[in-house]
């Protein structure tokens, strides 16, 4: 067998990766030095150890709930509701159901829920191979381990449209993103289409490439992109948002490269849409019926311009998450101030770099196209926003629409400014001052990262840690939790407490007994108080009963509840607490 050199193999790669159209991209004539690659190799492994460092520290909240009821081929009726059960019991409800198909979990959601199923199917299929004795592990780590994979893919489609520098920037900022990797430790459906909206792009800059030197792509190429896009909205319905940008953004630039096109540039172009459509029909009725569901009546209506500054505040936290969350004022002034001013440098550094790609002839068009589907997804954003009434700017998690284009142009257009070379090797790298930028933006970010993963960042919402350690303030004192609850959300989120409560550990103190019932408040909390009066409730004197009211004022929680055994239970006023949602203590007996 001929052994070839490193000039014979990129030959020879060039030479079979000539009909997707990568021959009109930056590939290097000589393969990158071997350093590089090693680099590559530690970015990567620096990304897997952030991601999957302490992943199972944070409790599940109730999204996370969410995500492994249906992925464990659980439905609503399978839970306890309206009776009370031992706190002990609880991981019996949470134990895989082998024998559920995807189609099952697609019939479950359609029903319960507000997501396509292709997540939940292939969550199902971890859960098989990894178990769920460790259950917040084995949940989170399927994520995680696809935004391992994004750190991967952001390397090729920056190599690829930019420099081999800019790939390896590109994917050291993904690896100490503090968003990248709270998106990646959070078992819910954020990383997957992340991955294929990069791949996507990558597609689409290539189908770019290739008409705009007036040549036709490949059929396989226009069938990937076709492919990743379809894919993609079974995954996340907010993937529609970036299949939208990416075809306006083909459109706005087939028009302007009109006379360049190909013969039969249009009639592709359609025959794909058409195909993506077709391909989604069997789930288009449920996303129309789900967008008028009750469960996405919790978004707020857009107050005057605070939405535009909580975008701009996401664009920060991709780079800087520095403690503000529940921290006295004296540390949230000063990281507040770092926040602002090293996140306003780097969107400052970033612009510049972006206006220098925009004049390299090399790099106009890739930087053009991620430019367009950025904007085009945050039109849409305000669209929803404005046009809607529902207020998605308060969820910087939804910003994975976008963060790919952000991240790549970013890498990029640090490499651009000081001496970076975007020549058609990429060999000559960055200059000292350049390097210096580099280094400071990527040690920001690590250290947001660190305080993303010690839980001092991008907290879990409702707090389910700390309602649970103020529900054992007496440890030995037995303990009821009681969620009134109006549909699946309130459950889950009851359960994301109950769980929370269970993890709790009193360094080896005696525990008394704990349990928790789940009351329907569909015709008002008269009704839980009534059921309350008629649960076989455990005779234990005296006893912690903690009321989770959603919607619940504090002055109307009765000050006396009756309970069964003719016991009496009497508002504690100072152990009421409020997190988006209340609970109150009651001592009985």
């Amino acid at each position: 067998m001929k052994y070839l050199g490193s000039v014979e193999w990129a030959d020879w790669l060039r030479s079979h990766i000539r009909h997707l159209g990568l021959n009109r991209l930056h590939f290097p004539s000589k393969l990158f030095p071997i350093h590089y690659y090693f680099a590559l190799a530690g970015i990567i492994i620096l990304g897997s150890l952030l991601r999957f460092w302490q992943l199972d520290l944070k409790p599940l909240w109730l999204d996370e709930v969410l995500t492994a009821f249906f992925s464990l081929g659980r439905e609503y009726n399978d839970l306890p509701l309206d009776v009370i059960f031992p706190l002990s019991t609880l991981q019996e409800f949470f134990t895989l159901q082998p024998e559920t198909s995807c189609r099952d979990i697609a019939q479950t959601l359609a029903q319960q829920s507000t997501h396509p199923p292709l997540f939940f199917c292939l969550m199902h299929s971890w859960l098989r191979f990894t178990g769920t004795e460790q259950l917040a592990w084995a949940l989170r780590s399927f994520p995680a381990l696809i935004g391992v994979g994004a750190i991967a893919a952001i390397y090729v489609l920056n190599r690829l449209i930019f420099s081999p520098i800019a790939g390896l920037i590109a994917a050291a900022l993904m690896a100490v993103s503090p968003f990248a990797v709270y998106l990646s430790q959070e078992a819910r459906h954020y990383t997957l289409p992340m991955l294929l909206i990069i791949l996507a792009l990558l597609a689409l800059i290539l189908i770019q490439q290739r008409l705009y030197h007036q040549q036709m792509p490949s059929p396989w190429l226009w069938l990937g992109w076709g492919m990743v896009n379809s894919i993609g909205c079974y995954v996340h319905y907010f993937f529609l948002l970036a299949v939208i940008a990416q075809v306006l953004t083909l459109f706005s630039g087939m028009i302007w490269y009109r006379r360049r096109l190909p013969s039969g540039s249009w009639s592709a172009v359609a025959l794909v849409m058409a195909g993506m459509a077709v391909s989604y029909l069997p789930w288009w009725g449920m996303l129309l019926a789900d967008m008028g569901r009750s469960e996405t009546s919790w978004l707020p209506p857009p107050d005057s311009i605070t939405p535009l500054v909580q975008l701009l505040v996401g664009w920060f936290l991709m780079m800087i998450a520095l403690p503000v969350e529940n921290q006295p004022l004296w540390i949230v002034i000063p990281m507040g101030g770092l926040t602002l001013g090293l996140g306003g440098w780097i969107i400052w550094r970033g612009g510049v770099g972006v206006k220098r790609l925009l004049h390299q002839p090399s790099t106009q068009l890739a930087t053009l196209t991620l430019f367009g589907f950025t904007w085009a997804v945050l039109l849409q954003f305000l669209a929803i926003i404005y046009g809607l009434g529902k207020d998605i700017s308060v969820v910087p998690r939804y910003n994975f629409v976008y963060y790919p284009a952000i991240c790549a142009l970013l890498a990029a257009s640090l490499t651009v400014n000081h001496g970076a070379s975007h020549g058609a090797s990429g060999r000559r790298g960055v200059g000292m001052q350049g390097r210096g930028v580099i280094v400071l933006t990527l040690a920001i970010s690590l250290v947001s990262t660190v305080c993303v993963v010690a839980n001092l960042v991008f907290l879990k919402p409702y707090y389910p840690q700390q309602v649970a350690e103020n529900m054992t303030i007496e440890p030995t004192v037995p303990l009821i939790m009681v969620m009134g609850y109006k549909d699946l959300q309130d459950v889950g989120l009851g359960l994301s407490f109950a769980l929370a409560l269970e993890n709790v550990s009193e360094d080896g103190s005696q525990q008394g007994d704990r349990a928790i019932a789940f009351l329907s408040r569909q015709q008002g909390y008269n009704q839980v108080w009534q059921q309350l009066s008629e649960l076989a409730i455990p005779s234990a004197s005296p006893l912690n009963l903690w009321i989770i009211a959603p919607g619940l004022k504090r002055r109307d929680y009765p000050q006396n509840l009756a309970i069964a055994n003719q016991k009496t239970c009497i508002l504690d006023p100072s152990h009421h607490y409020r997190i988006g949602i209340p609970y109150q203590l009651y001592r009985c007996g």
